[in-house]
């Protein structure tokens, strides 16, 4: 398992470059994105890799889970991601608007989305979304997974995710405590760990469907078809 993140390493994600910054799991998640999406035609259910138990998935842990979609709908998408892996970026701005659109809104399915960061910068991404108000957490989460090369392969990645930050209403101050709070660091810290520890992940994404593991980027189809499989 990769060591754990620390303030230290999240004050000075804007003085490091971006090779330094990846740990070596962080690299991996870099190298994942040459793997070739699928195309609809050859799309078949994806094979599940496991299950798990979905009320201890459900349990609560160190950071609240922001749902999106309604409470009672009857398909739990849990996704791991980490904001600095390409494939997740991918699944955000490429598949998810359509699951959204699809099923989410309709209330047949809702996402929770966890972190698991593999590098500070990632970990910083998450803190902020965190500092936001609720309302505002996955509006932001999108804005940084679509603008994700312009900071997360930047020289200094301070500057554009302060201006992303201030979409959200943060301010140069608010940005600063949002990213030297401990607490707020130790506990995205916490959800990575028991991500890898009683679940199993050890890649992004990771989706945990009605508590069906399935690992990469989903598709549509594919997810449609996994979702549509558990409406009947």
């Amino acid at each position: 398992m990769t060591e754990l993140l620390t303030r230290r390493k999240i004050l000075t994600l804007a003085a490091v470059s971006t090779a330094a910054i990846a740990l070596a799991t962080g690299t991996e998640a870099w190298a994942q994105d040459a793997t070739p999406v699928p195309n609809a035609s050859d799309v078949k259910v994806p094979p599940a890799a496991g299950t798990v138990d979905e009320a201890k998935l459900l349990a609560p842990g160190t950071l609240k889970d922001i749902v999106m979609g309604k409470a009672e709908a009857p398909v739990t998408i849990v996704e791991y991601a980490s904001m600095t892996c390409p494939h997740c970026a991918h699944f955000a701005t490429t598949t998810l608007p359509t699951i959204k659109e699809k099923y989410i809104d309709t209330g047949k399915a809702k996402l929770i989305l966890r972190e698991f960061p593999f590098d500070p910068r990632a970990a910083a991404a998450f803190m902020l979304a965190r500092c936001a108000p609720e309302e505002r957490y996955y509006p932001l989460v999108e804005v940084l997974f679509k603008q994700q090369e312009q900071w997360a392969g930047a020289a200094n990645a301070e500057e554009p995710l302060l201006q992303i930050s201030k979409l959200a209403g943060f301010t140069q101050e608010s940005f600063k405590a949002c990213l030297t709070n401990q607490k707020l660091l130790d506990d995205v810290n916490a959800v990575r760990e028991r991500g890898a520890n009683e679940f199993g992940v050890n890649a992004t994404p990771t989706f945990f469907i009605n508590g069906t593991r399935y690992s990469g980027a989903l598709s549509v189809d594919e997810m449609s078809a996994i979702i549509d499989g558990l409406l009947k």
